[in-house]
């Protein structure tokens, strides 16, 4: 996946997004940022989709 930016409250554009480029993952804002590389992005997608994490 390359170049999507999705927010995390889709009713209005002040929330935080992920921003995922071919390199790496951005989640959050500026002074709250979390970066994944792509192949931490890619172990967190197959915990979720394995079951092994679920919601909070």
């Amino acid at each position: 996946m390359d170049g999507k930016k999705i927010s995390l409250c889709p009713s209005c554009v002040a929330c935080p997004e992920v921003e995922i480029t071919a390199d790496e993952v951005r989640i959050g804002e500026a002074g709250n940022l979390a970066v994944l590389k792509a192949a931490e992005w890619n172990v967190l997608v197959d915990l979720i989709k394995s079951g092994q994490l679920t919601k909070v």
